[in-house]
């Protein structure tokens, strides 16, 4: 689907790897995970139109024009940075809506995706600094919160995950 939209390869190649990160979260986290994967795989199929804040917005609406669940489409939705409160939204200039992850299945995937930068499985700090670095200090400490919260349903730090699955994991898996 990520290609039929006109997804680069690289993009591609993103929501895989953040398809691999939480497949690993899901080893100790309970959640729906056909929902979990179906999000993780599509979060980023807006980027075929937009690069910018709006791709979760069109993300959103392109699965629910193809008739995919209204839970699939609120992944999609919610899966910027930790969640987006309404200043935010105001500030980012965004269609007025709920873009706070608040199920399981929400959370997992908008922080396996805070956990890959590019293709490469990295810490939670390196996403929390590059939202500093942008003056988002809300957005990082939202993201300290949720990676806190899951790592914590996890059973350990998240930021062991870029050494249980490498920090470029092998993702044939996801070819079957």
């Amino acid at each position: 689907m990520l290609r039929e939209a006109g997804c680069r390869e690289r993009v591609v190649v993103h929501c895989c790897t953040v398809a691999a990160v939480a497949e690993e979260m899901l080893k100790n986290i309970k959640a729906d995970r056909p929902l979990v994967m179906a999000g993780s795989l599509l979060h980023d199929i807006g980027r075929s139109v937009d690069n910018g804040i709006l791709h979760a917005v069109i993300g959103g609406e392109m699965v629910e024009k193809k008739g995919f669940s209204s839970d699939l489409v609120n992944i999609i939705r919610k899966h910027t940075g930790a969640g987006l409160d309404d200043i935010d939204v105001e500030d980012l200039g965004l269609p007025p809506g709920d873009y706070m992850p608040r199920t399981i299945e929400e959370k997992v995937v908008a922080h396996a995706d805070n956990l890959v930068s590019d293709n490469r499985v990295v810490g939670h700090r390196h996403s929390a600094e590059r939202l500093r670095d942008k003056g988002a200090f809300r957005g990082a400490a939202r993201m300290e919160s949720l990676h806190w919260e899951l790592s914590k349903l996890y059973g350990m730090d998240l930021d062991i995950i870029p050494e249980e699955i490498g920090e470029y994991p092998d993702l044939r898996w996801l070819s079957h």
